[in-house]
């Protein structure tokens, strides 16, 4: 009876993992990633770069030029998302030339890193989407993300134990062709005024 069961058990395996390996294969013979599968991590990563394969209709004459715009990044980076986030809010809003000097002065590991992947966007900017002047770009967004956290055994004393993260981040910049635009000084009593309108506007419900 359990050789039976063993039986009708590896054969149902075999059933499921045929007809998955069917569902994967792809006109031309080869295997694909199914959006059924779990894969949300490693499609986000690679969706902010196929913006700059991006066609966009012809612009009528009237029309003003539309402004190229670069989208770059770095993964897996060995530092903090949450220190790399206070670098990248930094130099959001900068030109590329203002950027690229605050973060030349920062003796921060993060500043390094984002330096180095400004120049490649920069680099990418002029050989790729025909800008003309290389300082002719600023920062229209700039952020961090975690990337892959890796749990390993750190040893204590007497026998003891316990679980450290090596922590990974990602890094995104998008440049944009053109001077920044300007940013509006805002005073604590203008956000106040703001916030007290977002909770008047907000709709609660199952109330009266």
């Amino acid at each position: 009876m359990a050789a039976a069961m063993t039986g009708r058990g590896a054969a149902f395996i075999r059933n499921i993992s045929g007809g998955l390996l069917s569902r994967l294969q792809v006109v031309g013979g080869g295997p694909q990633q199914l959006s059924c599968l779990h894969t949300s991590a490693s499609l986000e990563s690679k969706n902010w770069e196929r913006k700059n394969k991006q066609v966009y209709p012809p612009q009528l004459t009237d029309e003003p030029p539309r402004p190229a715009e670069v989208h770059h990044c770095r993964r897996q980076i060995k530092y903090s998302k949450d220190k790399m986030w206070y670098l990248a809010k930094m130099i959001r809003g900068m030109s590329i030339d203002e950027a690229i000097a605050q973060l030349e002065f920062n003796d921060k590991k993060g500043a390094k890193i984002m330096k180095e992947v400004l120049l490649e966007a920069q680099e990418m900017a002029v050989k790729n989407h025909n800008v003309e002047y290389k300082s002719n770009l600023y920062v229209a967004e700039s952020f961090s993300s975690k990337g892959q956290y890796l749990k390993r055994i750190r040893y204590h004393g007497r026998g003891m134990l316990g679980i450290m993260d090596k922590v990974y981040c990602h890094y995104f910049v998008k440049l944009v062709e053109g001077s920044p635009p300007k940013t509006v000084e805002k005073t604590s009593f203008d956000q106040a005024k703001e916030y007290v309108q977002s909770l008047k506007n907000r709709t609660i419900i199952h109330s009266l």
